[in-house]
């Protein structure tokens, strides 16, 4: 039986970029995809489609404390499907690739 290969997009960060990090990451046979350079958004999934729909859905609220608007941001990700992040993934790959055809320049302009 085939096993499906696991590409994980890697960030800089230095935790993230450690030898016991990196060590694991080979342990699980993962291919590694490279971050872009930094401040980078056009490929960063929280900043293009993660983080944008979050403020929508906060847009106009107001929360009488900290654990009130705590409860509001994890009862939005509750709520989303796992197609949700799939489809994040997808259109990650579709940026990507643009970004690759632009030789790193920005997909959005």
């Amino acid at each position: 039986m085939q096993k499906k290969k696991i590409i994980f997009y890697q960030d800089n960060v230095p935790a993230h970029k450690s030898v016991l990090a990196m060590g694991k990451l080979r342990d699980l046979h993962y291919e590694l995809l490279e971050h872009p350079p930094p401040h980078s958004s056009d490929l960063a999934p929280s900043d293009f489609y993660l983080f944008p729909e979050l403020k929508l859905f906060l847009a106009g609220q107001r929360f009488s404390s900290n654990q009130e608007a705590i409860a509001a941001v994890e009862g939005y990700f509750a709520d989303l499907t796992k197609n949700h992040y799939r489809d994040g993934i997808m259109v990650l790959e579709h940026r990507w690739n643009k970004c690759i055809s632009l030789k790193g320049d920005y997909v959005e302009k």
